[in-house]
């Protein structure tokens, strides 16, 4: 019998979870109004060393790995799931999206953006099988008694404030990424976590 803790349903709910992950990322890519805090911070970082953006993207990920492990913070199949679902998923929805030239159309996929993330988030993180690198300093901080809708805009923040200072670039989409990202994924995570439902069912 499937229930909500069993492997089987989990394992689909972290499917689900990254594929909505990235698209979401890729909406507000593809609306081209401001990177995303993580993104910037990237960005600069690529700016200021020999990185290109992608390698750069994965050594932060290396080291946050390593934070991750040095804070005992629970990994999984779920964190290198999240290395590698997610980033084809991204490449994948954004060959079939384009670049639209449509305003209404990027304003709405910049609005959509962080939400999916967040729904994703719900999905994937709800179902315990371990965060990504990223999501694990959010998670870590929960555990030590942080809500989580701080603990991301924290994360995110800092994220932000490192990248602008290596010359990374802002837009308006940053900044609605920013202020949207942990309200939203709090409100999922409270609604798709599988533990969370078990012990009040």
């Amino acid at each position: 019998m499937i229930t909500q803790t069993s492997l089987p349903w989990r394992l689909t709910r972290l499917g689900v979870g990254l594929i909505l992950f990235g698209i979401g990322v890729a909406l507000f890519v593809i609306g081209d109004l401001g990177l995303a805090p993580w993104d910037i911070f990237h960005q600069g970082l690529a700016e200021q060393t020999w990185l290109t953006f992608g390698t750069a993207m994965i050594l932060v990920g290396v080291v946050l790995l390593i934070l991750l492990v040095a804070l005992r913070e629970p990994l999984g199949i779920g964190t290198l799931a999240n290395v590698l679902v997610i980033g084809l998923v991204v490449d994948a929805t954004i060959d079939i999206g384009g670049s639209p030239t449509n305003s209404i159309v990027r304003v709405l996929c910049t609005l959509l953006g962080p939400i999916v993330v967040a729904l994703g988030s719900g999905f994937y993180i709800g179902a315990r099988l371990g965060p990504g690198p990223r999501d694990g300093l959010m998670t870590a901080l929960d555990r030590r008694g942080i809500a989580i809708w701080k603990a991301r805009t924290l994360v995110e923040g800092a994220a932000l404030a490192c990248g602008l200072v290596m010359g990374g670039t802002i837009g308006w989409g940053t900044v609605w990424f920013l202020v949207s990202i942990g309200p939203a994924v709090q409100f999922f995570l409270h609604r798709l976590d599988t533990q969370t439902n078990q012990e009040s069912s």
